[in-house]
C-alpha cells in the first residue's frame, strides 16, 4: 500500500498533487470551495487569541497537497505559514501558487523541524491515506493478509491477490485490543502509521492547538458486526469498490479513521482532548458568527456561494457526518 500510493515515480501520490474535486478521483473539504479556509483562519484568529495574541505565532499545515487550503487561510488571516512538505514535487507546486505571498510562507521537511512558535496546527485528511495493515479473524486467532502473486488458470500473467499468515510482531498489542467475539472470515485494518504519526506529533516543537478532520470511525463502530469486510476501499474517478489490488498507482487507497485509538494515542502522549464531534457540527458552530452577519440581508451571488459551500461541509447528508474533527490543545491550550 505505501508503494501504491508513495512511490517516487508510479505511486498514485509520489509524481506530485493529484486532481480533487470534479476532475479527479474524490472531493475534498477544501475542494468545496474557500469557506473551508475561511473558517480556519477564524480558528487561527481565536487560537492566537486564547494564546495572548503572540507576535510569532503561526498556522501550520502538514499534507498541504497543491496548496489550496494554505491560499485560502492566508487570503483570511494575516499570520505566518509553515507546510510541513517532505515530498519536493508538492513543495514547488505550492509554492508556485503561494508565490504572492512571499516570506510569509515557509516550508519544512518533518514535524521535528518545526520551529518552536506558538500556532494552530491544521491536517485535512492524512491518516485515511496512511498504509495499514490488514489483519483477518480465523474463529481463534487474528491473522495478517499479505500480498503475493497468484497464478490465473489459462493466463499467462500472474495476479496480485491476498494469503494469510502469521501476524506482524509490531501488531501484538493493537491485536490484543481487538475484539475475539466476531465471525470467520472477519477482516479489518490496524494503522500503525497514524499512531506513530500522532506520537511525533505531540513531540513537535510546536505548543498551541491541532486540528485534525478526516472521515472515519469510533471503535464500536469499526468493529460493528455487520463491517465484516472492513473499510480498506479503492476510489478511481469517484468510484469506490474494495478492488484494492487493481490499478495500483492509479487510484487512491483509503481506510476509515480509527478515532478511538487516535485520541488515545493522543492523550497517552500528552495532548489535551478539546473536542471531538461531526464536522458538520464543529463547523457549524464555527459558522455562527458569519451567519449572524447575513440576518436580514439579501444574499448576493458571491453570498449565495458560500451558503451553499456551508451546506456542502456540514449537511449529515453531505460532509457533515462522514467527516469527523478532532482539536487538541498542545502545551499551553
Amino acid at each position: 500500500m505505501e508503494l501504491a500510493l508513495y512511490h517516487a515515480e508510479h505511486g498514485y501520490y509520489g509524481p506530485g498533487p493529484r486532481r480533487i474535486g470534479r476532475g479527479g478521483d474524490f472531493y475534498t473539504a477544501v475542494s468545496v470551495g474557500p469557506l473551508y479556509g475561511r473558517l480556519l483562519a477564524d480558528l487561527a484568529r481565536q487560537t492566537w487569541a486564547d494564546l495572548g495574541q503572540p507576535e510569532s505565532f503561526c498556522v501550520i499545515e502538514q499534507a498541504a497537497h497543491d496548496g489550496q487550503l494554505a491560499e485560502d487561510i492566508l487570503t483570511a488571516a494575516d499570520f505566518d505559514y509553515v507546510i510541513v512538505e517532505p515530498n519536493p514535487r508538492y513543495e514547488a507546486v505550492q509554492r508556485e501558487r503561494l508565490a504572492a505571498f512571499g516570506t510569509r510562507v515557509t516550508w519544512v521537511a518533518s514535524l521535528a523541524d518545526l520551529p518552536a512558535r506558538p500556532a494552530l496546527f491544521v491536517c485535512n485528511e492524512l491518516p485515511d491515506a496512511m498504509p495499514v495493515h490488514l489483519v483477518q479473524w480465523d474463529g481463534t486467532q487474528w491473522r495478517e493478509l499479505f500480498v503475493v502473486s497468484q497464478t490465473v488458470p489459462g493466463s499467462q500473467f500472474p495476479v496480485l491477490g491476498w494469503e494469510a499468515g502469521d501476524a506482524s510482531e509490531e501488531l501484538r498489542d493493537e491485536l490484543a485490543r481487538l475484539p475475539d467475539d466476531l465471525p470467520e472470515g472477519y477482516t479489518t485494518e490496524i494503522n500503525l502509521a497514524a499512531l506513530q504519526w500522532m506520537r511525533e506529533l505531540a513531540a513537535a516543537p510546536f505548543h498551541g492547538r491541532i486540528y485534525i478532520a478526516d472521515y472515519g470511525l469510533d471503535d464500536e463502530e469499526l468493529y460493528s458486526i455487520e463491517r465484516t469486510k472492513g473499510t480498506l476501499r479503492r476510489y478511481y474517478q469517484h468510484q469506490t469498490d474494495d478492488k484494492v489490488l487493481e490499478n495500483l498507482g492509479e487510484c487512491d487507497l483509503t481506510t476509515h479513521v480509527n478515532f478511538t485509538r487516535l485520541v488515545e494515542t493522543a492523550e497517552e502522549a500528552g495532548l489535551k482532548l478539546r473536542s471531538y464531534e461531526h464536522q458538520g457540527r464543529y463547523l457549524g458552530k464555527m459558522g455562527l458568527a458569519w451567519l449572524a452577519t447575513l440576518e436580514g440581508k439579501r444574499p448576493d451571488a458571491g453570498t449565495q456561494a458560500l451558503l451553499r459551500q456551508f451546506h456542502s461541509l456540514t449537511h449529515p447528508a453531505m460532509m457533515g457526518r462522514s467527516f469527523r474533527v478532532v482539536e487538541m490543545g498542545k502545551g499551553t491550550v
